[in-house]
């Protein structure tokens, strides 16, 4: 390795104050606790596997928690008692050449057990540890909390077909335990976002349709958490989309913004998905409009939300409303007459103007109101051209 007595006598004493864990238990970040179901043993194994190419050319930077051998040396030196540092050099320089040898390759596999494994090592292990039939409820939850925070990265999300994790995941929507499904939906739901290659992969191993009747689960965490994958898994992808009608997505959908008495985290993730789908309808324009969009009970559903006191919910009603008076499909007077629109979005306006004055929700207000005040605009401007029909 090329150490001088100096460093050797540093890594020394650095040696012999590691005690080496049972376990890989921390990422590089600090403070996530890995899982604790796989022995260090088979990381290592598999972690020098991928490194022999960088130690046969003789690399031997050190590539974990320190950015380099010299900064964790420097963390050596804050952290050493100065005579003991003095007394391990005086007992260095009378190593003869072998014994100095095996002190080297003492802190060489000191190194390597030192090393971090790459994400997608990390993945493995809580892949593995799923597949473990006989894993505890709360290792099983602590290996999905582990990849639902690695797949957040695109490439992360794409390796984990690669490495079998979504047959895994999808099967683990039919565990008993409803956090094990909620947080399998969750991670789907995180992976396939914005990315076609996951939706796709998820697609083909039936997700959707189980995600859709969790959606129905009288767990609202569960339910909410299916729904986000649902949306996630449609988003912009025409597939999803014949899938999720064939499968009465859009009933489903009805359901959820009909009914008062549902959680209103669950009506903002299935209104937002409606303005989501309309507006995939209007970017399509070879697709032929689906019947939902001009069923007058479902508008209606849609502008009742936009009454509601909640300006999220507002917010993500209004924008639903907005790509559904674009569609030709839609009749401006179904609006008027049976939705009640105009009514709506007058009481809106008298609202709003009242929380423009209150500090804390008055930019928030502002552009809720921006956004009502062009819903109104296409609204009026759909009324008048049937207005102008002559008769």
């Amino acid at each position: 390795m090329g150490l001088s007595l100096a460093r050797l006598a540093l890594w020394l004493l650095l040696l012999g104050s590691v005690v080496r864990a049972d376990r890989v238990n921390k990422s590089s970040s600090g403070g996530m606790f890995w899982s604790t179901a796989k022995e260090e043993g088979d990381l290592l194994r598999k972690a020098e596997a991928e490194d022999s190419t960088t130690v046969a050319n003789g690399n031997d930077d050190f590539d974990g928690g320190f950015s380099s051998l010299d900064g964790m040396l420097q963390w050596a030196i804050g952290h050493s008692d100065p005579e003991k540092l003095k007394e391990t050099a005086q007992d260095v320089q009378r190593l003869t050449p072998n014994e100095l040898k095996n002190r080297q390759r003492e802190i060489k596999d000191l190194m390597e057990k030192l090393k971090m494994p790459s994400d997608a090592q990390l993945m493995q292990i809580a892949i593995d540890d799923l597949n473990n039939a006989s894993l505890s409820v709360e290792d099983r939850h602590r290996a999905l909390q582990e990849l639902l925070i690695l797949v957040e990265p695109i490439d992360n999300a794409n390796d984990l077909n690669k490495l079998g994790g979504l047959a895994v995941i999808i099967q683990e929507l039919n565990n008993p335990d409803p956090e094990v499904r909620r947080s399998s939906a969750w991670i789907l739901g995180k992976a396939s976002q914005n990315n076609p290659v996951v939706q796709k992969q998820v697609l083909e191993l039936g997700a959707l349709t189980k995600l859709m009747k969790m959606v129905k689960s009288n767990s609202v965490e569960e339910a909410v958490k299916a729904l986000y994958a649902v949306s996630t898994l449609v988003r912009n992808n025409l597939a999803g989309q014949e899938l999720f009608y064939a499968e009465s997505g859009d009933l489903m959908l009805q359901d959820i913004l009909s009914n008062s008495s549902i959680d209103i985290r669950l009506q903002r993730k299935a209104v937002f998905l409606v303005g989501d789908l309309v507006e995939f309808q209007l970017e399509t324009t070879s697709k032929a409009e689906l019947p939902i969009f001009s069923n007058r009970f479902f508008l209606k559903s849609v502008v009742d939300l936009a009454a509601s006191t909640d300006l999220d919910l507002q917010e993500k009603a209004l924008t639903a409303i907005k790509n559904l008076l674009q569609l030709g499909t839609t009749e401006a007077l179904v609006f008027k007459d049976f939705c009640g629109l105009d009514e709506v979005l007058e009481r809106m306006r008298q609202q709003l103007q009242n929380l423009m004055v209150e500090e804390y929700q008055s930019d928030y207000a502002m552009d809720v109101e921006s956004l009502r005040r062009e819903v109104e605009l296409i609204f009026h401007r759909k009324l008048g051209r049937v207005m102008r029909i002559p008769t």
